[in-house]
């Protein structure tokens, strides 16, 4: 009767694979295997060429492969980009950069409890890469202020949020593809907390593993004192502040006051009228009119004058216009995976020509390289030092190949907006979960208001919205549309039943997302999810299961990405700041993986009573 059975499916699944249709789409989806793991393109240019591919070849009509750009989960995940660059950069999420770099937290153990339980559930509705961005510089310098090496934290924020984005609908992109493709396929779309509480214990067991395994894998790589800022500009730039009137810091001690938990900054001397007052200056009362010395970054001074927590110090010599100079900026960008720029070096790019910048150094891992960087061949993960005209680092923010680790000063509202960015965005949230609108409208009217309201500016909505991920999102919709249409997915279904059949579910549902998630560490997360979806479900139906709880499983599993540094973009971002080398993520993340592959299915055998 086995046999039989084998037999059967065999010649099930040949008949299908012999359908040109089915033909076409297996050789594309191989194709697109290779070049995702190769890295030959850009993952938004191979989903681009498989969807061409497919209404060329009259697999697919064009208004099935291209419905995927006009999807309510693309509309949205527009709007969430936009919604949170306005978090960002009105200052909204300034509380959590405070918490973070405060000094209260003592131990490296401390900062990666306060991550989990911070960090990860903020990374539940706000893309976890620019938060990553946000908070790279304030724990740095709060690993300097403890002489703590950075390897011992950066890894573990990555992590963090890769565990809070599966919280929520909005956590990650793949979360909206995922919704997108179920319901598309007839076994609907997600709300917007419909696998929160699976989320919920992947969150919590997951932040237990990686605290009880951090003293004993994560490397210590010693202390950052070679910064690459540091070593290029000093130790920041030098300034005189002036304390004005209704300033936070009047009657207060620098001790008691967010100031050096807030911002990155070095109070090196106090002036009070004819006295001066040199370090120790933790417990000194501050009053009206103190002058600070700071040393500190362009980017928190700004801040700081924002915040009307200092001004600039009046002098009494005439103003001394500026020079060329002060045109020019200083920034950190990094090569993320899948940058086209990889594999050839600066000389033959032309690089100065091509982003009108300059490159002063380059950070791989341990080394900080500065001689002969034309030479350089780039590899992802690096991180150079760029110096240019302001316009032309603004420029780098659209650039799919580069990402600006820190934000410009004139793309920051005034900080007066934040209680309304954060009233915007709780209501975001709040009125999808109470079922007063759908979430793509909430979110529409949310970067409507975010705009009307000057927490974002109207040309930064168009720099806000990532083209590349919306691409790619869009393209591979086609994927799961063939894969059902010809058939391939049910005859895949089929040869997987065959071995799974007398298995119990939850067995099956452990074999589909380890599957899932050893697969997204070699490609794109996106489309390991709108290829294995389909035939998730197929397999689902053919055991007599819910087909929700195999496609929580491919969910789940392309999210955890712990195995691997290109395996998700905030590993990548980490790796050179913390100075860790490849078998540094693996040897942290394989613990982990192996306990989310034993939790994950049992949550969801709990949550669906299998």
């Amino acid at each position: 009767m086995l046999n039989q059975s084998c037999c059967q499916a065999v010649t099930d699944l040949l008949a299908a694979l012999l359908q040109p249709g089915a033909l076409i789409t297996l050789v594309v989806l191989l194709g697109s295997v290779v070049l995702f793991v190769s890295g030959w393109l850009a993952p938004e240019l191979t989903g681009l060429l498989a969807a061409g591919t497919l209404v060329a070849t009259g697999v697919l009509q064009p208004t099935e492969a291209m419905a995927g750009f006009g999807s309510p989960a693309l509309i949205t995940l527009m709007g969430l980009f936009a919604i949170a660059a306005a978090l960002f950069r009105s200052g909204a999420l300034d509380r959590l950069r405070a918490l973070i770099g405060s000094d209260a937290v003592r131990s490296p153990r401390r900062m990666i409890a306060l991550m989990v339980a911070a960090v990860g559930p903020v990374s539940a509705v706000v893309p976890n890469t620019p938060i990553v961005a946000s908070l790279l510089p304030v724990i740095e310098g709060w690993c300097q202020r403890r002489r703590i090496s950075p390897s011992k934290v950066l890894l573990p924020l990555s992590f963090a949020t890769v565990l809070g984005g599966t919280l929520t609908l909005l956590g990650s992109s793949v979360n909206l593809l995922a919704s997108e493709v179920s319901s598309k396929l007839g076994y609907g779309a997600f709300g917007l907390f419909s696998f929160t509480p699976i989320g919920i214990g992947v969150w919590l067991v997951g932040g237990l593993v990686m605290l009880l395994l951090a003293d004993r894998l994560l490397p210590d790589r010693g202390s950052n004192d070679d910064d690459l800022m540091a070593d290029l500009s000093g130790s920041g730039y030098l300034t005189e502040v002036e304390i004005p009137p209704a300033s936070e810091l009047i009657g207060r001690s620098l001790h008691a006051s967010r100031l050096q938990r807030r911002f990155d900054v070095d109070v090196l001397e106090l002036h009070r009228g004819n006295e001066r007052f040199l370090p120790p200056l933790a417990d000194r009362t501050l009053a009206l009119g103190d002058r600070l010395l700071l040393r500190c970054s362009r980017e928190d001074l700004l801040r700081l004058q924002q915040d009307h927590t200092v001004v600039l110090a009046p002098t009494p010599e005439e103003p001394v216009a500026p020079d060329q100079q002060n045109n020019q900026r200083m920034v950190e960008v990094l090569l993320p995976s899948g940058s086209t720029l990889a594999g050839d070096c600066l000389r033959d790019l032309r690089f100065r020509q091509r982003y009108n910048a300059t490159v002063l150094a380059l950070r791989r891992g341990n080394a900080v390289l500065r001689e002969r960087l034309g030479r350089v061949q780039l590899r992802d993960g690096d991180v150079l030092l760029l110096q240019g005209p302001k316009d032309a680092i603004r420029g780098l923010q659209a650039s799919n190949d580069l990402v600006v680790l820190e934000q410009l000063e004139k793309d920051l509202p005034t900080v007066s907006r934040k209680r309304i960015a954060l009233l915007i965005g709780a209501l975001v949230i709040l009125l999808p979960a109470l079922d007063l609108m759908p979430l793509v409208a909430s979110v529409l009217l949310g970067t409507v208001a975010m705009v009307a309201s000057g927490c974002l500016r109207a040309g930064e909505l168009q720099r806000a919205i990532r083209l590349d991920v919306i691409l790619l999102l869009g393209s591979l919709a086609s994927f799961s549309v063939a894969l059902e249409k010809t058939g391939l997915a049910a005859a895949l279904a089929q040869a997987l039943l065959l071995g799974l059949r007398n298995w119990p579910v939850y067995a099956a549902l452990l074999v589909v997302f380890l599957f899932t998630t050893l697969l997204t560490e070699v490609m794109s997360n996106a489309a390991t999810v709108a290829m294995l979806i389909p035939i998730a479900g197929q397999l689902a139906q053919g055991l007599d299961q819910p087909p929700m709880a195999f496609i929580y499983a491919v969910l789940f599993g392309a999210s955890q990405s712990f195995l691997s540094p290109v395996g998700y973009q905030t590993n990548l971002m980490v790796l050179g700041p913390g100075r860790y080398r490849f078998l540094d993520v693996p040897r942290y993340g394989f613990p982990l993986t192996i306990t989310m592959t034993i939790t994950v299915p049992f949550l969801i055998c709990r949550w669906f009573g299998l």
